[in-house]
């Protein structure tokens, strides 16, 4: 749904409840006397006459039916303290049972609504970066056993006697787990909160990690697979979190920042199985030499599993006592019985500009999970040997991309061009697929490292774009249920991407396998410039700035200011 600067627009219930707005029709007088019956009643409340087109159509009336002033519970009560205001029809909302004191209310000069908005009082607290920061640590932990067997295929698939697909679906079950528990972790994460999500995965993690601890034997691929996809439901509760542990913990200068810093989290766990694996399990020939090697590595991330999910339960909180921001109040307000995730996810679904994102996050990031699932395989067809350095090509292309998310999250909160920075990193990530698969076969290893890199910064810095974003087309739905759709679209990308892309290596060669990739990252780039640059959580949060109080209620009134009024 697209918004209307200065029409009055229909609204569904759900949206309604999000808007902790109460509208008025047909007010003609804003004069000051109007407002000193309410003024007295409501000490503490601040109008403000803000100029809008009038709208010819009463709310209640046979062409807008909707409840009037006699079935609003508080009709009475302003009938009697406001005889002004006893001809106005009303509709309901969050604020629909009284006017609360430290209310503005919004009345048109020229004639068809008046608007009460809650002036919630805000803060930010420090802890939020230690929220921040543990839960990037529990997502680190998640994505270093994602990666700790791929980037030494070669080596696990000698130990396991697998072949390569096999090796291939320890890091696919991770996206292929994700699909079909995506729905209801949502569903979960909307009804006992982000405490409990996290909660839940660091302890999957845990376990998973612990599991894998009894399969360094070559009889046990089974068990290390089995652990594995215990991890890889972990994943399903920590993935889709940054955008909304940012909204619910950050305030509105910093919250793509933060996203920012969520996302980096990942990608240094991504950057550290890249980097220690190669270096905790050399590829010996003696199997017992092996097998201990392997057992140390799978101690080690036990260990910090374990660790991390104590500190889960001791310190992770729901959420702080008052909101950052003035959209994260007003999502507050919203009663949960008066929510529904059935409904929620089928207004998603029918958001065009958000359909459109969902296809073009999948295309790019299924492209990057492609690349690192099959780094291994590409460098050592054209170096052979060189597996600790295949291991540093995928650590320079996270770094890079931890360095490109970072700054394209400070790049949003500055400039809140959301639309032009995904088209712009998205198209850069075309640029830098072509050029990383003209350059991997020239046989300059340091040709591959710069090449990889820039290919990281700009893959890897798409992420919290896209994860922002949809919160912009979405608001004020859930940022998990955004997120999450996001995700899903990832993972099936993801696993379609690394097995034809495997399969295309294999039979054609690394340059025809990165091509199949190119092409896809082509058709995304197209779609990117085709999504409408809807930003509905700006327009919420503006419109909260522009309705400051004034002195209307003295009985001199400010120079009217337009408002624009977004469709939630």
């Amino acid at each position: 749904m697209s918004s209307r600067e200065t029409e009055d627009t229909t609204v569904t219930p759900a949206a309604q409840n999000k808007q902790f707005a109460l509208r008025t029709a047909n007010c003609q007088d804003t004069s000051s006397e109007l407002f000193k019956p309410l003024t007295s009643s409501f000490p503490g409340a601040h109008f403000r006459t803000v100029a809008m087109p009038q709208n010819n159509t009463l709310k209640g009336s046979r062409e807008n039916p909707e409840l009037s002033a006699e079935k609003w519970p508080g009709s009475k009560a302003a009938k009697k303290h406001a005889p002004g205001f006893a001809s106005l029809q009303w509709s309901p909302g969050p604020l629909g049972r009284s006017v609360s004191t430290g209310s503005r209310l919004d009345v048109e000069s020229s004639g068809d609504r008046a608007t009460l908005v809650p002036e919630a009082e805000v803060k930010l607290y420090h802890r939020r970066w230690l929220m921040l920061f543990l839960f990037s640590a529990v997502s680190a932990s998640n994505a270093f056993m994602w990666l700790q067997y791929g980037i030494i295929s070669n080596i696990f698939m000698r130990f396991y006697n697998i072949d390569s697909l096999a090796i291939d679906w320890l890091g696919m079950i991770y996206l292929l787990t994700y699909i079909p528990l995506i729905l209801p972790i949502l569903w979960l994460l909307d009804n006992r909160g982000i405490r409990d999500v996290i909660l839940v995965g660091s302890a999957f993690n845990c376990i998973g990690a612990w599991i894998k601890i009894g399969s360094a034997d070559p009889s046990m691929f089974s068990v290390t697979f089995f652990g594995q996809f215990v991890c890889s439901v972990a994943t399903v509760f920590v993935l889709g979190i940054p955008s909304y542990l940012a909204s619910v913990w950050f305030g509105e200068e910093e919250v793509s920042t933060a996203c920012s810093i969520g996302v980096l989290g990942n990608q240094l766990g991504c950057a550290i199985g890249f980097l220690l694996p190669p270096i905790l399990v050399p590829n010996v020939d003696d199997m017992d030499e092996l097998a201990h090697h392997i057992r140390v590595m799978f101690y080690i991330t036990a260990g910090v599993a374990t660790s991390l999910f104590i500190l889960v339960i001791i310190v992770f909180q729901e959420r702080p006592k008052l909101p950052p921001t003035q959209a994260q109040a007003t999502a507050r307000n919203i009663p949960p019985e008066q929510y529904s995730y059935i409904a929620s996810i089928r207004r998603l679904l029918r958001n065009r500009s958000f359909i459109l994102l969902i296809i073009t996050y999948g295309l790019n990031v299924g492209c990057y999970y492609a690349v690192g699932t099959l780094l291994n395989r590409m460098i050592i067809a054209h170096y052979p040997g060189e597996e600790v350095n295949a291991g540093r090509i995928g650590l320079t292309i996270v770094i890079a991309g931890m360095v490109g998310s970072l700054l394209c999250g400070i790049w949003l909160d500055r400039t809140k061009t959301y639309k032009q920075t995904t088209l712009a990193v998205y198209l850069m990530s075309l640029v830098g697929m072509i050029i990383y698969a003209a350059t991997l076969s020239l046989g300059h290893l340091w040709v591959v490292f710069i090449t990889a890199g820039a290919l990281g910064f700009f893959m890897t810095g798409y992420l919290p774009l896209g994860f922002e974003f949809a919160v912009e087309l979405t608001y004020p739905e859930s940022e998990g249920t955004s997120s999450g759709l996001l995700n899903c679209s990832a993972q099936v990308f993801g696993i379609i991407f690394t097995i034809c892309q495997g399969k295309i290596i294999d039979r054609f060669g690394t340059l025809a396998g990165n091509i199949f990739l190119c092409v896809f990252l082509l058709i995304g780039t197209i779609m990117t410039g085709l999504i409408k640059s809807d930003l509905r959580r700006q327009k919420a949060n503006q419109r909260v700035k522009e309705a400051e109080p004034s002195d209307s209620h003295t009985g001199s009134p400010d120079t009217p200011s337009v408002i624009k009024e977004a469709q939630l």
